[in-house]
C-alpha cells in the first residue's frame, strides 16, 4: 500500500528534474504538493511542456535522443529562466 500512496512523491521528484533541466521556476507551490493535490493536472502540464520543447513523451527520452542524433538535430535548447 505504501508504494501506491507514494506515487505523488515519485511524481514530484520527476517534476523537479524536469524543472531543473529546463530552468523552470518552482511556483506557486512545491512539485510534490502539486502531484499530491492534482496528479492529473501536474502530468498534463509536464506533457505539454515537453511537447512545446520538441520532445515526444510517448517514445521516451532515450528514443528522442536517438531520433535527434539520427536526424542530425540538437536536443532542444534550454531557455534561461526569467530575469529582472
Amino acid at each position: 500500500m505504501c508504494h501506491i500512496a507514494s506515487g505523488w512523491l515519485y511524481g514530484g521528484i520527476c517534476r523537479s528534474k524536469l524543472r531543473r533541466h529546463y530552468s523552470l521556476p518552482e511556483a506557486p507551490c512545491s512539485d510534490s504538493l502539486i502531484h499530491c493535490c492534482c496528479r492529473a493536472c501536474a502530468l498534463t502540464q509536464e506533457y505539454t511542456e515537453l511537447k512545446i520543447r520538441g520532445v515526444d513523451p510517448s517514445i521516451g527520452w532515450k528514443a528522442n535522443v536517438e531520433k535527434w542524433n539520427r536526424e542530425g538535430l540538437e536536443p532542444p535548447i534550454v531557455a534561461p529562466g526569467m530575469a529582472r
